[in-house]
């Protein structure tokens, strides 16, 4: 072979060779489009009985394991003896005992010597040699709430509730060693690893942090996106070590630094916060600043706006044009039913309300406290993650199905609360588009807001934000993938772009494959004004066949439910629902935010279905039907200009 000829024949090979490697990338675009293209379904928010409350409360033997096997689709035996299974598993799950006592009461019972030669073990079996387990849990619901820590406590004493300066004193310092914590903490881990499954089933390690001060709820999920090897290098920091949210994020930031994980919180029922959740102060009284948004912001990307104690996305009184905003909604008091709710607190306890308090921080801190996507979980204390109203086990083992239930009142151990067991909502489920079914892949995605809530129902639903969106486009073969090539999904922002008159969103909307039709799209648009008012506004934007939306309104559905049967027909709705919107109102000066609400039609609740399996009527003023829903993240859009003023 000639030295003049290898060259050459090497310069041919190596062409060659990119040629075709050129070709086979365009052959197969999909190589290169690494996209979310899949929607999974889970429940970020689920206690077993290693949650004082949840075992104090008759849950006693299903544990992480069984709430696992439950999610992942096995039939499992309810703790009052009921069979029970999911009709579709989940992909996902995190169990979120309370992180206050983690995992002590199983061992308690177990008259473990690990507990019993411990301060809170010997104060806590004297509860239960005297048969007065119910007190275990009010201790650890003031423990939880810190007072056991307090400088002052004669400022939380309540005799009639049998709360005495004593009582409290006697709770001063009654915590676990950190060697007894780190074991319990460590077993929680080793659970979770062990039913992770990537591509196949997620299992987050997580917990509650569970501060109410004064009653009132500002709880948060903490969801790790690591494995025990990380998790297990801390502790988890509880309401005993501080109520206040700044101190969590503090905390999950020293985390990440000295780790190199990753975690986030997740603010769950602002509905019970009496207007602490979505407040514009400190939790210390002082206003807030743009530190103070900045960090909420990077620390809780999303809440959880549905779940089994009420719906959180807005209220008739913060929504009076919103036909659809009396939904489950519980707005009498706070958590501990221990204070009256005022209307002055809503403003601070909604999602929409509070997506436009973050408009008009944005406009004058320059920072958005409230940037969140949404989310539904269940707040299960069962340990099972049921959200279907045909499949409903209630809150805690005192609420699954069994004649009766509905009537009676919702008990914590001796204590009766003034709700009844009827006001408890059959909900919610967390949707996250991701690129595949893994720790990483899912928290990433939740990071990202990429995220939305239902009612329960998998009514799969897409939304994009862009500026070239036509009508028509919603029909493309490749919508995803032209979504993401021409805007910016659920979760992301707009920024202004002067050659274009208004933002144009493209949202997609499919049933639930073994649930009702739909009714509707909404866009929901929340906006401030230069003044620093805000406002909100909701569009018609898709309806199923039949009806027209004329000067934004929209007939009813109507209903095709035989109450009689606990039954509906889909011969009304619409499987599929997809379009392009354009803003009409749009100003390219105002900080606005949109989110998508989709609607089934309507369809039997779980108190009709307990009517009919169990004969018997359902109390007077429990509503019988309900309309199940989607909400979406939001999208935001910026003006150019954001210079704080």
């Amino acid at each position: 072979m000639g030295a003049g000829r290898w060259p050459g024949t090497t310069c041919l090979a190596l062409a060659l060779a990119l040629c075709s490697l050129a070709q086979a990338a365009e052959y197969s675009p999909a190589v290169h489009q690494d996209i979310p293209r899949r929607v999974f379904w889970g429940d970020t928010h689920v206690h077993t009985n290693l949650s004082t409350d949840a075992f104090s409360m008759g849950n006693r033997t299903l544990g992480p394991e069984q709430a696992y096997r439950f999610a992942r689709g096995e039939t499992l035996t309810s703790q009052t003896g009921v069979r029970a299974r999911l009709a579709q598993p989940l992909d996902f799950l995190m169990v979120a005992d309370h992180g206050a006592f983690l995992g002590v009461m199983p061992k308690l019972y177990q008259r473990s010597p690990v507990l019993l030669n411990t301060r809170f073990g010997q104060h806590m079996i004297r509860y239960i040699d005297s048969g007065e387990d119910f007190l275990v849990l009010k201790d650890f619901a003031i423990l939880a709430m810190g007072l056991g820590q307090v400088q002052n406590p004669e400022d939380y004493v309540d005799e009639a509730h049998g709360v005495t300066l004593d009582y409290l004193h006697s709770l001063r310092g009654l915590e676990l060693e950190a060697p007894v914590q780190r074991a319990l903490w460590k077993e929680v881990g080793a659970v979770a690893d062990a039913f992770n499954e990537p591509g196949l089933f997620t299992a987050f390690i997580g917990y509650e942090w569970t501060s109410t001060p004064d009653g009132n709820n500002l709880h948060r999920n903490v969801m790790f996106r690591d494995g025990s090897d990380r998790t297990s290098s801390v502790l988890p920091f509880t309401s005993m070590d501080s109520g206040d949210p700044e101190a969590l994020w503090q905390y999950m930031a020293e985390y990440e630094a000295t780790t190199g994980g990753a975690v986030l919180a997740i603010p769950h029922n602002g509905n019970l916060s009496n207007g602490l959740m979505f407040a514009e102060e400190t939790l210390a009284g002082e206003p807030i600043d743009r530190d103070y948004a900045r960090r909420r912001a990077r620390w809780e990307p999303i809440i959880e706006v549905t779940q089994i104690k009420g719906d959180g996305e807005t209220h008739p009184y913060l929504s009076p044009d919103d036909e659809f905003a009396d939904f489950e909604n519980w707005d009498q008091f706070n958590l501990f039913a221990s204070a009256a709710k005022t209307s002055e607190m809503l403003k601070h306890e909604y999602a929409r309300q509070a997506l436009r308090n973050g408009l008009a921080l944005q406009q004058s801190l320059g920072a958005n406290p409230f940037k969140f996507g949404m989310i539904g979980s269940t707040d299960s204390h069962t340990s099972l993650a049921t959200a279907a109203e045909d499949n409903f086990f209630g809150k805690q083992s005192g609420n699954e199905p069994e004649r009766g239930r509905m009537a009676r009142p919702f008990t914590t151990g001796e204590l009766e609360s003034p709700v009844f067991n009827w006001m408890l909502s059959s909900s919610g489920y967390a949707a996250v588009w991701a690129r595949e079914n893994t720790r990483d892949a899912l928290f990433d995605a939740i990071r990202r807001r990429e995220t939305y809530a239902t009612t329960g129902p998998r009514i799969a639903v897409r939304l994009f934000a862009g500026w070239e969106f036509e009508p028509g486009d919603e029909q493309r073969a490749a919508f995803v993938e032209f979504g993401y090539q021409h805007g910016v999904p659920m979760g992301g922002e707009l920024v202004f772009r002067p050659e274009v008159d208004a933002p144009r969103f493209m949202v997609s909307a499919m049933k639930d494959p073994q649930g009702a039709n739909l009714d509707r799209v909404q866009i929901i648009k929340a906006w401030v004004d230069p003044e620093g008012v805000t406002h909100e506004r909701i569009y018609n934007v898709a309806a199923s066949a039949g009806r027209t939306i004329r000067d934004n309104r929209l007939a009813s559905v109507g209903t095709t439910i035989d109450e009689r049967k606990a039954e509906y027909r889909n011969n009304i709705g619409a499987v599929e629902l997809a379009t392009v919107w354009q803003d009409p109102d749009f100003d390219p000066g105002q900080h606005a935010a949109y989110y998508a609400r989709v609607l089934e039609i309507p369809t039997p609740r779980w108190t009709n279905y307990d009517a009919v399996r169990f004969d018997e009527p359902v109390p007077a003023g429990a509503p019988k039907f309900v309309q199940e829903r989607a909400y979406t993240s939001p999208v935001w859009y910026t003006p150019r200009d954001t210079a704080v003023r």
